[in-house]
């Protein structure tokens, strides 16, 4: 989301003559104004429903990356390149964003949107996904818009029923094929994620012979080291 300030306009309209007095309890008041702006400041900051919306179980953030295929990407520049889009609370909010944003089949070149859980990062390394994975699946080039649909809306209405497990789904646009994936928190969890692929398999109403691969993030760590950074499915 765009950041914007608030600007108070000052006011020339009093006396210009006042005493020390009244201008001691000016600054006073501009002291306090200018704290209350700070409070106000920071309250914003924290998204929450609005009055008669209805609250999602956990906050979302949407992001956005696009880089140029084939480049190498150190851990820095990846984290670099991942634009923070906004943040939500609640369906209407959710809905406020997606409305105004692109869908996947109609994304060029080598894109990612990603949506997580406030407050994780799209990477590898976050202290919330470091020990996870993630399901991958790979569509033919027009199915990707319905699939990323259908997943985050699943994943919004906690449709998996795994807990506090989901960390955040990604869906990268490539020139040959799309690949859409859902991130979990703990890769050890047999049944878990054994339950991510059956509903998954199920809110996106794949054929039974749809190829879906579990993938550490710890695998693919290494196949980013052992490759010097060429291009897998994670996006980097």
């Amino acid at each position: 989301m765009v950041g914007f300030k608030l600007r108070l306009k000052d006011d020339d309209s009093g006396d210009h003559d006042q005493n020390e007095e009244n201008s001691t309890q000016k600054d006073g008041e501009k002291e306090k104004t200018e704290r209350d702006k700070s409070q106000s400041s920071s309250k914003r900051k924290a998204v929450v429903p609005g009055p008669a919306e209805h609250p999602l179980q956990y906050n979302y953030t949407f992001w956005y990356s696009r880089r140029t295929p084939g480049r190498p990407t150190s851990s820095q520049s990846y984290e670099q390149n991942i634009k923070q889009i906004g943040t939500f609370a609640s369906v209407e909010q959710f809905w406020r964003f997606y409305s105004h944003m692109v869908r996947p089949g109609d994304l060029t070149g080598h894109s990612d949107f990603h949506l997580f859980k406030e407050g994780i990062k799209p990477m590898w390394e976050d202290d919330a996904n470091k020990n996870g994975g993630k399901w991958i699946i790979r569509l033919r080039k027009g199915l990707a818009s319905r699939c990323w649909e259908n997943l985050i809306l699943a994943m919004l209405g906690e449709q998996f029923m795994v807990g506090e497990e989901i960390c955040g789904a990604v869906v990268s646009v490539r020139f040959q094929e799309d690949i859409i994936s859902i991130w979990n928190k703990t890769a050890s969890d047999q049944a878990t994620t054994a339950r991510i692929r059956d509903t998954l398999r199920r809110v996106l109403n794949l054929p039974p012979n749809t190829i879906m691969e579990y993938k550490t993030h710890t695998d693919s760590i290494k196949a980013w080291e052992e490759f010097h950074g060429l291009v897998n499915s994670s996006g980097r």
